[in-house]
Order: structure tokens, then C-alpha cells, then sequence
């Protein structure tokens, strides 16, 4: 890989990162914290929604975005050819 390609992976990868840090810092900080007083107007089973963000709404959100991050990463490997086998495909 170049380092023109290498530029353009990392800043892809880069950018990946800053829109799902930004989307777990509007849940945790936002819904958990922020809005807290507004959300709990609304309950679920008699849970109000800024409680249930704070205590778990985080961290399932969290978990979810960990996943997007693999998936989109993998995805991103492919594209530019990155593997993590690159050794075993060269020397078999």
C-alpha cells in the first residue's frame, strides 16, 4: 500500500471513529445527562426514559456502535486489501 492509500485509509477509518464518538457522546452526555428531565416525561414500563439512557440506553448503545465499528472496519479492510492473515497469504 502506498502512502497516498495509506492517507486515505486512515482518514476514512478516522472519520468512521469521529461520527460513532459522537453518536455515543449524544446518548451518554445527552439523553443520560442533558436531557435527562425531558426524556423522563416519557416511561417505558413505568421506567423513565432519561433513567433507563443513563443506566443502559448507554451501554447498549455503546455495545451497538462496537459492532458498527467491526462491521464498517471490515468492510474498509476489504476495500483496501488489508488483512490480518497478510503474512500467511504471502508466504503459502
Amino acid at each position: 500500500m502506498d502512502t497516498a492509500q495509506r492517507d486515505k485509509y486512515w482518514k476514512r477509518n478516522l472519520r468512521l471513529m469521529a461520527i460513532l464518538l459522537t453518536i455515543w457522546a449524544l446518548v451518554s452526555y445527552g439523553a443520560g445527562i442533558i436531557f435527562v428531565e425531558q426524556l423522563n416525561k416519557i416511561q417505558i414500563m413505568e421506567i423513565p426514559l432519561g433513567f433507563w439512557f443513563a443506566q443502559q440506553g448507554a451501554i447498549i448503545t455503546f455495545l451497538i456502535l462496537i459492532a458498527i465499528y467491526v462491521w464498517r472496519m471490515d468492510k474498509l479492510d476489504a476495500e483496501f486489501g488489508i488483512t490480518e492473515y497478510e503474512d500467511e497469504v504471502r508466504h503459502s
